[in-house]
């Protein structure tokens, strides 16, 4: 088993966002989470990768108890969040973006490889590689977003609502990306509005309602 959560309850101040969600994330997995703005999709993805704190319960990833611990500690382990704005360096090249994911010891060393597949992959980034990531369309910059994480020896992406702000063509590409990033065997939690989407992609669906865990199909 590759994710772990059980009873777990997120706060931002005094408001109770997520109440006691449990779920489990197989290995090699393209898991998906679904639910309307503000229910708390989002907040899971952060609290997995470390980028919110969590008031109870406990999560474990591949047996390891991960509660408490940094961003950067799980990204060392794997764990990697993609958010939905991107978080480019806009005045830096495609190039210099997707490097920056490789900034661990363990990716330094795998980053010409890494390279090669994010290219491979999206073919459009090595057309662009020396420009400027803010000049990048939508679609080009979520493409850059998915290459770094990749470039982190990811074992784990959290992609949080990657066809935000895409053309109805493009988010189509963009999620047959996303299943060949699994195909690799990398174990995906893919967050989305809409179950219409994902719903001939995904393993499994996990539908949160005002941060509870409404219901689990799978797919």
């Amino acid at each position: 088993m590759s994710l772990e959560i059980r009873d777990l309850h997120v706060f931002y101040g005094d408001f109770h966002v997520l109440h006691g969600v449990s779920l489990t994330v197989e290995e090699g997995q393209l898991a998906g989470v679904i639910g309307a703005n503000g229910h708390g999709k989002s907040t899971l993805l952060k609290a997995i990768c470390g980028l919110v704190p969590v008031r109870a319960g406990s999560m474990t990833y591949r047996g390891e108890r991960i509660n408490g611990l940094s961003a950067p500690d799980l990204v060392a382990r794997g764990i990697v969040y993609v958010a939905e704005v991107r978080h480019l360096f806009a005045q830096m090249t495609v190039r210099e973006n997707l490097m920056l994911g490789a900034y661990l010891p363990r990716a330094r060393k795998a980053a010409a490889r890494n390279l090669d597949q994010v290219y491979s992959l999206y073919p459009r980034l090595k057309e662009r590689e020396r420009q400027l990531a803010g000049t990048l369309s939508g679609g080009e910059a979520q493409m850059l977003a998915l290459g770094r994480g990749l470039m982190s020896e990811a074992a784990f992406m959290a992609i949080d609502e990657p066809s935000l702000g895409l053309a109805p063509g493009l988010t189509a590409t963009m999620l047959d990306t996303i299943q060949a990033i699994n195909a690799r065997g990398i174990t995906i939690l893919l967050v989305e509005q809409s179950l219409a989407l994902i719903a001939d992609r995904v393993h499994a669906v996990h539908e949160i309602e005002e941060g509870r865990i409404a219901a689990l199909a799978h797919a």
